[in-house]
């Protein structure tokens, strides 16, 4: 049993070969199976691009993954600006000591100065 495949346009009484318009199209199925696997993978992609475009329809959803979104962010410089205030007040507390000591010193000498001119 053969197949009459025609070209699209070729005059009705020209034939031709499956594989010869399977290499032509670049894309032609080279039986049942190869066929059957083109058919799911297409229903996959066009199940995807459907998804897609129905998740970029869904204008709520999206507002509450940006909401979502910028709350995580929120929440991250939140934790960071704590952890910098926490680091400054551990590196004020460890300097706090030398620099009553420097104030005490330069008080000391700014008296010192001021007594020797009034003296004088």
């Amino acid at each position: 049993m053969t197949h009459d495949v025609r070209r699209a346009g070729a005059p009705a009484g020209a034939h031709v070969d499956p594989d010869a318009e399977a290499a032509a199209t670049g894309r032609g199925a080279k039986g049942p199976d190869e066929l059957r696997r083109q058919i799911e993978r297409t229903r996959h992609e066009l199940g995807d691009t459907v998804e897609e475009l129905a998740g970029k329809m869904d204008v709520k959803g999206r507002a509450r993954a940006k909401a979502e979104d910028l709350r995580d962010r929120a929440g991250a410089v939140t934790v960071q600006m704590r952890s910098s205030a926490a680091h400054a007040g551990k590196a004020g507390a460890r300097y706090r000591k030398p620099a009553a000591i420097a104030g005490a010193v330069i008080a000391l000498v700014t008296g010192a100065v001021m007594v020797r001119r009034h003296r004088c």
